[in-house]
């Protein structure tokens, strides 16, 4: 396991004149040394690495306590109030509401899960990421789908290293099956998925897990994660119950494409996040797609907004209206015309259906009706 430690540490040349002065002008075994310095050097950096800031163990005059070891390390403090939650977000760009900063807030301090719901495109996965890249913690994201089993999210046995142990031992007549049997079933062999990795121990604090879509996976994958959701802990029956020292900060997002079981959503705290106003929407583009024009960000936000209230199979969320507005920014439009929206209706619809109805009339309608709201507002 690659724990993060360099592999050669410096040591200077002068570091060994007091020992080759003790033997005098007889030749010191000066390389052995060098080694065993190293591997001292190599312990002491992981012990540096993986100490607990909240651990005090002292050593005499030269021992130095693990919380002044664990001062070293640099972790964004978790925020300690809901405006500087907001702060937070918008510090990386994500323009969020104050009900979606609250509960955020109370999910960090209460260290339970937050558990998104929201139709796609909206901005769910995003938080996780905004989350993790703004506390400095490293985000683990299982992806869900349809048929998603324990080998897949939680852990695996290497079966060919395993066999190929059972031959070498074999082949060198080790006859003891329990020590084996132990050997094979060690930790060495054993290759770690995103729920495992995620209740490990990191320098630079609790990771950030993000279970995406929940709602594509089966009812008997919601039955395994209670146990990690309500004790942060998971059980291998050949090395028993691994739990986690400090809990991960758990973001769960969901579609709604199907109902999530009462008692998953029952271990977390809830919020949907709906489509935004035209206000937060043209704040969210301003930040995002910040090279385009102004006029056409506008144009863009209410042809949008507009847009939401037809019937159409599926509605175009946040990602799609930055998509929009990029692709139009590389068309060098500067305003909405009825052959940009004919021609890049497929950036912002994903379902022909939908793309046949808006060209057969209803776009330019639309248009003509946001160009009107926006002269009316520029005389107001």
């Amino acid at each position: 396991m690659n724990l993060g430690i360099p592999r050669r540490i410096p040591i200077p040349g002068e570091a060994f004149a007091p020992l080759r002065a003790l033997r005098g002008a007889a030749p010191w075994p000066v390389k052995p040394v060098r080694g065993l310095f190293q591997n001292l050097a190599e312990g002491l950096a992981a012990a540096a690495r993986f100490a607990s800031p909240g651990d005090c163990v002292k050593s005499g005059r030269a021992g130095r306590s693990r919380a002044a070891i664990g001062d070293l390390i640099d972790v964004t403090a978790i925020p300690a109030s809901i405006d500087d939650m907001l702060a937070l977000l918008a510090g990386a760009d994500y323009v969020a509401d104050r009900s979606l900063a609250t509960v955020l807030f109370l999910s960090l301090k209460m260290g339970r899960p937050l558990f998104l719901e929201g139709e796609a495109g909206v901005g769910k996965t995003e938080i996780a990421k905004v989350l993790a890249a703004s506390l400095g913690r490293e985000l683990i994201r299982l992806q869900c789908y349809e048929g998603l089993d324990i080998a897949s999210a939680v852990y695996e046995w290497n079966y060919a290293s395993q066999m190929m142990a059972i031959r070498l031992a074999e082949a060198s007549g080790q006859t003891d099956r329990e020590r084996l049997e132990h050997d094979v079933f060690s930790e060495r062999y054993l290759v770690k998925r995103a729920l495992l990795r995620a209740l490990e121990p990191a320098p630079g604090g609790p990771p950030v897990l993000l279970i995406d879509e929940l709602d594509r996976t089966d009812e008997a994958f919601e039955a395994f994660l209670l146990e990690v959701l309500s004790d942060f802990q998971v059980t291998i029956p050949e090395l028993g119950t691994i739990r986690a020292a400090s809990p991960p900060i758990v973001i769960l997002t969901s579609n709604r494409t199907r109902e999530i079981h009462d008692a998953l959503k029952r271990r977390c705290l809830y919020h949907w996040i709906d489509y935004p106003d035209a206000t937060r929407e043209l704040a969210i583009l301003r930040a995002k797609a910040p090279r385009t024009p102004q006029r056409l960000s506008a144009e863009i936000v209410a042809f949008v907004q507009r847009l939401r209230k037809e019937d159409l199979f599926k509605q175009p969320g946040v990602a799609e209206t930055l998509d929009w507005a990029a692709a139009l920014t590389e068309l060098d439009a500067v305003a909405l015309d009825p052959e940009h929206v004919s021609d890049t209706l497929g950036v912002l619809l994903k379902y022909q259906d939908d793309i046949a109805r808006m060209q057969s009339g209803v776009a330019h309608a639309i248009l003509e009706d946001v160009k009107a709201q926006m002269r009316l507002a520029s005389h107001a």
